[in-house]
């Protein structure tokens, strides 16, 4: 049997949301979530972490620096992964993160001018670096690296799913030709 959610009450307690959006999800359908804000023509700069728990600490950071942003645009989203995506051991998967209940918590500036982007890349990465003692993986979630800084990238993987891909890439991809992303090099 899989684990209940942990419950939002304490976060909707501390801070009452404007929307809320709490249901189970068809990962195709988080995959879509923020296709609306996320038109062609947007600025924008993203990392985020990985967290056992949505701490008292973790929501303080998060409600302290959100009047740094500029942009209306920019959000904070914080997804829940569990389920069957925990079922499945790390090792069997080449994606890079923890296969196991966790929150990934966003950090997301999108600016439809770019003279906003400096302000909320900046709260990004200050929010980014407030909020790493509460990350359960410094690496962060690849697909909201806005800069592949390349030990963060192995981090994200991990050492051993780090090497493994390597390999596979230096056998299917030994130039480096897709390296647009958050590169593992070919060995």
């Amino acid at each position: 049997p899989r684990p209940s959610p942990p419950s939002p009450s304490a976060c909707r307690d501390a801070l009452p949301p404007l929307f809320e959006m709490v249901s189970a999800l068809p990962y195709t359908e988080l995959q879509k979530m923020l296709d609306g804000i996320g038109f062609r023509g947007n600025f924008a700069y993203e990392k985020a972490i990985y967290s056992d728990d949505l701490s008292d600490g973790l929501i303080d950071v998060l409600v302290n620096t959100l009047p740094a942003k500029a942009s209306p645009m920019s959000a904070t989203p914080i997804a829940l992964v569990g389920g069957a995506y925990a079922e499945v051991p790390d090792h069997a998967t080449a994606f890079g993160g923890p296969r196991r209940t966790s929150f990934v918590v966003g950090l997301t500036a999108i600016c439809p001018v770019p003279e906003l982007l400096p302000t909320d890349r900046a709260w990004v990465r200050s929010t980014w670096e407030r909020l790493l003692p509460y990350a359960s993986n410094t690496g962060g979630y690849v697909n909201f690296m806005a800069d592949y800084e390349q030990d963060r990238v192995r981090v994200t993987y991990g050492p051993a799913k780090y090497d493994r891909l390597a390999r596979i890439k230096a056998a299917y991809d030994p130039e480096n030709v897709f390296h647009h992303n958050g590169n593992i090099k070919p060995r």
